[in-house]
């Protein structure tokens, strides 16, 4: 006999709250295993087309570990250093690029040398804030980044919680369906299976994406001789993961970036907003189409949402959980709107009184 709705209601919601106090008070506990775990699920279709090629599951999962091992050793190695020294120059120019803005400003609006206005006020405001805090703020946020994350964890941790996921994936759904209610099963194989369509939809898709677009932006803007070409094209493939908000942040910063650099051969200023709208044709054309498909369940807006409550709430272990707890929700909230309908509440008395007359 199954439980009644009430107690049902009551279990379930006492699991969620479990699992937020568990988020909440073990974050940077957990964080290593999230990551693993968000790896492992990453590349988990990769282990199974190796073995549906002949090989096992643990071959698999090794060839991956090697494959990842000589990847992250070659970045480390070669992209990761130019990338943190030119993001700590970048906020090292930002002063000087400010004070050149500020001078042709005033060289064309002579109002703003007015001490008194609200102009110039401002943009006095902003210079000093800027070329006090930029270099100091860059570095306090990697050194903070490595503080949090850990050099031990990353190196160590994370790739051996990764790969033993990847090893025993299949077996450890395969425990959880046997757990499942046997009253639901159906119900939540259906709902885990769109769960995790949108998963792989949107989060394996749009990383795929965020990875190809940022390589070529940062491979693009450097051969153009855009100085910080790197950083702005990581920034630009990072924030593609966000819909619309990597291409204008990335195409803004890159434009104004160029247009102090070339200041006096405007044909490279053209070439570096092509450079964006030429990511942005292969996005919308090519990329999101074939990698991320249609309509995935999760609206900017939404997934907007879920990052800054989830930030703010639960830190950056709250931001790394925010993407499939708010596909989560997601399916839940589209499954009671289809009950909701299908029910009495929904269709009232006027459908009973059709149905008796049919």
């Amino acid at each position: 006999m199954a439980l009644p709705v009430r107690q049902q209601v009551m279990y379930w919601s006492a699991a969620a709250l479990i699992f937020f106090a568990i988020l909440w008070f073990l974050g940077d506990v957990m964080l290593p295993f999230v990551v693993g775990g968000a790896i492992a699920y990453f590349l988990d279709p990769v282990a199974d087309k190796l073995e549906a090629s002949g090989l096992s599951r643990a071959v698999s999962t090794a060839i991956i570990a090697v494959a990842a091992v000589v990847v992250f050793t070659v970045l480390a190695l070669l992209v990761v250093p130019t990338l943190i020294s030119q993001t700590i120059a970048l906020g090292e120019a930002i002063p000087d690029m400010l004070r050149q803005l500020d001078t042709y400003l005033s060289q064309r609006f002579p109002v703003i040398d007015d001490p008194n206005s609200t102009i110039r006020q401002s943009l006095n405001a902003l210079g000093e804030t800027i070329q006090n805090n930029a270099g100091e703020l860059v570095q306090q946020v990697f050194a903070s980044a490595l503080g949090v994350i850990g050099v031990v964890v990353f190196i160590v941790v994370v790739p051996v919680v990764a790969f033993y996921l990847l090893l025993d994936w299949d077996h450890m759904i395969a425990r959880i369906d046997e757990l499942l209610p046997r009253d639901h099963r159906a119900t939540i194989r259906t709902l885990a299976s769109e769960v995790d369509s949108v998963m792989a939809g949107f989060v394996r898709g749009q990383l795929t994406v965020c990875l190809i677009l940022g390589t070529f932006y940062s491979i693009a803007l450097m051969a153009v001789g855009l100085k910080f070409g790197l950083v702005v094209g990581a920034v630009a493939g990072l924030l593609t993961f966000i819909p619309y908000v990597g291409s204008l942040v990335g195409g803004a910063l890159s434009i104004g970036l160029a247009v102090f650099q070339f200041w006096d051969d405007p044909g490279w200023i053209v070439a570096v907003a092509l450079i964006f709208i030429l990511g942005q044709m292969i996005e919308g054309n090519y990329l999101t189409p074939k990698l991320v498909g249609g309509s995935v369940g999760l609206h900017p807006v939404w997934l907007l949402f879920a990052l800054s409550a989830f930030g703010t709430i639960f830190g950056f272990v709250g931001m790394l959980v925010a993407v499939p707890v708010s596909a989560m929700i997601g399916v839940l909230v589209r499954f009671a709107v289809a009950r909701y309908q299908d029910g009495r509440l929904y269709k009232g008395l006027a459908a009973q009184q059709e149905q008796t007359e049919e």
